[in-house]
Formats: C-alpha cells, sequence, structure tokens
C-alpha cells in the first residue's frame, strides 16, 4: 500500500470511537489581506511583544500534507467491514526548525500567560505544605484530561483508588486511568526538570506510565506499528474522520518533535502550544494520545521553567470549551498557529488564577478546621495532619504516619481528634485496618472543578 500524494490540504476536528478530540477535516479559510503578522523567535513573548515588528502579509503554510493511498479489500474481516478503496493520511510537516509568525493579538496573550504562570509560582502557602497543594492541583489537572478522553470520576472515588494502590490492592479499573494519567503527568514533570534534553524514548516512558495498569498495557509505550485511524470502523479507514501518518512515519516525526522542544529560542507557552497540537497530529500510539499529548506541555514548560510549584489546570479550561479546543487543534493543521496559539494563552492565562483560587478555597477550609480543633499547637500532630491531607484525603495510621512524621500513637490521638470534629470520617468499624476519608476537601474540589468546567 504505496502512499500517493496529493495537493488537498484540509484539517480540521472531529471525535474518535471513545470521544478523543483529535484533528480531522475543515477546510483552509482564506487569509486576511490585511493581516499583520509578528515573529515570535524571542526568548519570551514578553521581549516579543515589546520588540516585534510587523512583517509583510502572510499566507497561512499548513503544518502538513494530505496523501491518498489504497487499502486493500481483507476477506478475513466480517463482511460488513470488507471493503477496499482510497483514504487520505494527513502527514505533519517536521517543526524542529521551522520558524512560526505570530500576530499581535497572539503574541500579546502569550505575554499575558507567561506574567499569570509567573504570578501562580510566586503563591507559597500558609497552612499547607507545598507539596500537599501542588499535589492537589496535580490531581485536579489529571483527572480533567481524563474526562476529555470521557472518563469521569469523582475525587472521592480517584482518592479511594489511590489509597488501594499505595497498599497493594486494585479493583477499579476506571479510576486506575485516571491514576495513570496522574502519574503520567508526574513523569512529564519530572522529565522536564532534568538537564538533559527531552527524548522519544521520554515520550514512551510517559505513555508506559499512562497505561501501565489498564486494559490496554499491552500497547504502554509501544510506537504503533500499523496505521491507525480515528472514526469509521474497526476494519478500515475509509470514510474515517482523520487518519494519521503511515507508522513508517512516526519514528522521524517524533525525533523531530524532540528537537522543536529542545529549542530555547520561542515562547514557553507558544512551544507549549505547539508540541501539543503536533503530537496530536503524529498520534503515534494505539491508545492514549490526547492524554500523553497534555502531559507534554507540562514536560514543556516545566523544562522552561514557567512552571516550578504548582500545576495550572489548563486541561480543565481546554475541556470547558470542546468546541474552542478542537477548532483550535484545526487552525493549527491548517497554517493558522497563530490562533491556536491565542486559544492555548487564554486558557493559561485562565487556568493560573483558577490554581491560585483553588488553594487559596483549600487553606481557608483549613483555616477553619483549625478553629473548630481550638487552634492547636503548630508542631502538634493535628494541625501537621491538616497540612498534609491535600495531598492525601484518604489515609489510615500508617499513610498518617508517613504524612507527619509523628509517633503511631500520636497520630491516633490526632486522627481521633479530627473524626471528633467532622474533618475526617471514618471508612469502616473494623478493629484494625481503619481507613478515614476528608470529605469536605474532596466536595470543595469536585465543587471547583465544576464551576471551572461551566465556561
Amino acid at each position: 500500500m504505496s502512499p500517493i500524494c496529493s495537493d488537498w490540504y484540509e484539517i480540521g476536528t472531529q471525535r474518535d470511537r471513545r470521544g478523543t478530540l483529535a484533528t480531522a477535516a475543515a477546510i483552509i479559510s482564506e487569509p486576511d489581506p490585511f493581516r499583520k503578522v509578528r515573529s515570535l523567535s524571542l526568548q519570551n513573548s514578553l521581549d516579543s511583544e515589546r520588540n516585534a515588528t510587523p512583517s509583510a502579509t502572510q499566507t497561512p503554510r499548513p503544518t502538513g500534507r494530505r496523501q491518498e493511498c489504497f487499502w486493500p479489500l481483507d476477506d478475513t474481516v466480517p463482511s460488513w467491514g470488507r471493503r477496499g478503496g482510497a483514504y487520505q493520511v494527513f502527514v505533519p510537516d517536521p517543526i524542529a526548525a521551522r520558524e512560526f509568525p505570530l500576530e499581535g493579538a497572539a503574541v500579546a496573550s502569550l505575554a499575558d500567560a507567561a506574567k499569570a504562570l509567573g504570578h501562580l509560582n510566586e503563591t507559597q502557602p500558609a497552612l499547607s505544605t507545598l507539596a500537599a497543594l501542588a499535589r492537589n492541583l496535580l490531581r485536579s489537572e489529571s483527572a480533567a484530561s481524563s474526562r476529555i478522553e470521557g472518563v469521569k470520576i469523582s475525587h472521592r472515588r480517584l482518592a479511594r483508588a489511590s489509597y488501594a494502590r499505595a497498599g497493594g490492592r486494585g479493583g477499579d479499573n476506571r479510576a486506575a486511568e485516571v491514576l495513570g494519567n496522574v502519574e503520567a503527568m508526574e513523569r512529564a514533570i519530572e522529565i522536564g526538570s532534568r538537564a538533559d534534553p527531552l527524548t522519544v524514548p521520554d515520550i514512551q516512558d510517559i505513555h508506559r506510565t499512562l497505561l501501565r495498569f489498564t486494559d490496554d498495557r499491552d500497547v504502554a509505550g509501544v510506537i504503533r506499528t500499523k496505521q491507525n485511524w480515528i472514526g469509521g470502523n474497526d476494519y478500515h479507514p475509509i470514510g474515517a474522520t482523520y487518519v494519521p501518518p503511515p507508522p513508517e512515519l512516526v519514528s522521524a516525526l517524533l525525533e523531530d518533535l524532540t528537537q522543536f522542544i529542545a529549542r530555547t529560542n520561542i515562547a514557553a507557552v507558544a512551544q507549549a502550544a505547539i508540541v501539543h497540537a503536533q503530537f496530536e497530529n503524529i498520534h503515534p500510539f494505539a491508545d492514549g494520545n490526547g492524554r500523553t499529548g497534555r502531559a507534554l506541555i507540562y514536560a514543556v514548560l516545566r523544562r522552561r521553567q514557567e512552571i516550578t510549584n504548582y500545576i495550572p489546570p489548563i486541561s480543565l479550561v481546554l475541556g470547558s470549551q470542546p468546541k474552542g479546543y478542537v477548532a483550535g487543534l484545526a487552525a493549527y493543521s491548517s497554517g493558522n498557529v497563530s490562533h491556536w496559539c491565542e486559544i492555548f494563552a487564554h486558557a493559561t492565562f485562565r487556568a493560573a488564577p483558577e490554581a491560585e483560587r483553588l488553594a487559596a478555597e483549600i487553606e481557608s477550609l483549613q483555616a477553619g478546621w483549625i478553629e473548630r480543633l481550638g487552634r492547636p499547637r503548630k508542631d502538634s500532630s493535628a494541625r501537621e495532619l491538616i497540612s498534609a491531607l491535600p495531598a492525601q484525603p484518604v489515609i489510615d495510621v500508617a499513610a498518617a504516619q508517613q504524612l507527619t512524621g509523628k509517633s503511631h500513637v500520636a497520630v491516633g490521638q490526632a486522627i481521633a481528634q479530627l473524626q471528633a470534629a467532622g474533618i475526617l470520617k471514618s471508612l469502616n468499624e473494623r478493629k484494625w485496618g481503619r481507613v478515614w476519608e476528608c470529605h469536605e476537601l474532596l466536595a470543595l474540589v469536585d465543587r471547583f472543578e465544576e464551576s471551572v468546567s461551566t465556561p
């Protein structure tokens, strides 16, 4: 099956069989003859906004091309899926050395997003530990990224599943998918924290972390060797809404993507936006491409020092306006990179203060707990447990000891105090192996996500 090149450039958006947002077909709009673009190639968007000069009018150049291929008839599949014929694949162009001229509005939005991220990471908690608040934000963003793929569970269910996994127990496969996303986000940030460049095996590692506890563990971290597609049916790509590049091109495209990630001459937020869109167009894995692509956003932002302490819930904001998210990815494919970067920058600009709001609401809740306990000493076990609860809202005595560093007896007394004050609820009445849940915190996070998810 040899692809035949075509000059037809039509890219856009649709959903795959699982509801995944992905790029597919929409016609390129005519360029505005009066549009002025600015080249964003300085160290950050602040400098770009200050120093950029309008360039000549440019026609958007698509970020890939269509190729026509032929699918042979397969007599081994069910009759209703037995069909041969032509189909279109989209082959992304290399971007490692490509310049991306951006319009003034996009440059300004990127500058605002960078400022918002800077303000977020200067925020210091008064009552929680930094790690506890950061963990809560990471968990919220991971849940939102999974929700875009149709995997929706409450934070109560997620926290209980996390506690069970820590104890070597499983059973909730749906929650396991979201926990895998939490761990994939953590892995992406760890990779972004390293001094050495991000590699293709790093991307495979993020994907492996995502799927290793799911029913798709057999394809975890495995770059596809077969043609995949979105929409249509399970047996052929004819009529599919989007067909990514043939498998023999995927490794080279991923290598090109890592070279683009290594660049430092483009604004970090724009770089994260482009990396995400390019990765979705490559679609290198059999499943989990959307979640892996959103995890890469944080690898890029961490690598460029745009995020240091907290994770802004960018997926939560993008997911609140799915049509705009899809349209932005379509715009990138058609060559209107400015429009996609502006959408992404707006989402980042909104996500950063939302993260601050969640942190403030959690600390307000904790302040109320301290009052209910009669203002215990700062070094008391009860006070330290309150500080650590956002990181792990479902606990037993052993977990509480690990969180606080206090003795078994001291932790037991602290848990009893928190239970008497209504801060913790017992999930069982066993003499040994009792488990408690911080229901007020979990309800707060669910309310927060609902408020952000409402456009």
